[in-house]
């Protein structure tokens, strides 16, 4: 009875994190040798007290920025949290890579990104994303494809390790992925529908300008 009470707590355990690895097998890569997608999709990652996007966050959209810089993607989607008018993720995220010199046209943003999944969601059925480059830290990257690709976006990654400078943050923040990776298969098995809207054709006229 011990033996099998460990064998299902290693499954339940360790089965989202294995379903995260199998799904983004061979689906990192390098700014430089990324596929061209239609779009780079940016996880929010909080902000300053003064409204400028954190570490982590920069190091996400500066990625997003190389990308269409090297005319891997035709347009951005900034996904965070607007939980109240004081925080305003996608519009300092939108305002970081406009002053990088991304076209403004080229950046839309997407209010309603509160977690890895909501942003999955709504990049596929609200913005009518299909396929997608990823850019976040590399421990969140597999998450984030699995997720994406699970929800109908045909998801790639690209990967930053410059904000591991501090390691015990890092190593702090990649332990995370165990319980978010048990949130993941939750939402994805349960069907979880996050605030979604109205359909929106911002992303599609963004890359068609």
């Amino acid at each position: 009875m011990l033996g099998a009470l460990f064998v299902v707590a290693g499954v339940v355990g360790l089965g989202p994190t294995g379903y995260a690895l199998a799904a983004s097998e061979g689906r990192t890569t390098t700014v430089e040798q990324a596929p061209t997608k239609s779009v780079a999709i940016v996880f929010g990652a909080g902000l300053w007290s003064n409204g400028k996007p954190m570490p982590y966050l920069a190091a996400r959209l500066d990625l997003a920025a190389q990308l269409y810089e090297a005319g891997r993607v035709k347009a951005i989607l900034v996904s965070g949290d607007n939980r109240h008018a004081s925080y305003n993720e996608p519009d300092a995220m939108r305002a970081y890579l406009i002053k990088k010199g991304i076209p403004a046209r080229k950046v839309v943003a997407d209010y309603g990104g509160v977690d890895t999944y909501a942003t999955c969601v709504r990049a596929h059925r609200v913005f009518g994303a299909t396929e997608a480059i990823l850019t976040s830290q590399t421990y969140h990257l597999p998450r984030a494809i699995a997720t994406c690709r699970s929800v109908g976006v045909d998801a790639w990654g690209v990967g930053d390790d410059s904000v591991k400078r501090n390691a015990t943050e890092w190593r702090q923040d990649s332990l995370r992925e165990w319980p978010a990776n048990l949130k993941m298969a939750w939402d994805l098995l349960s069907g979880r529908q996050p605030l979604l809207g109205p359909t929106e054709t911002s992303l599609q006229q963004a890359m068609n300008s």
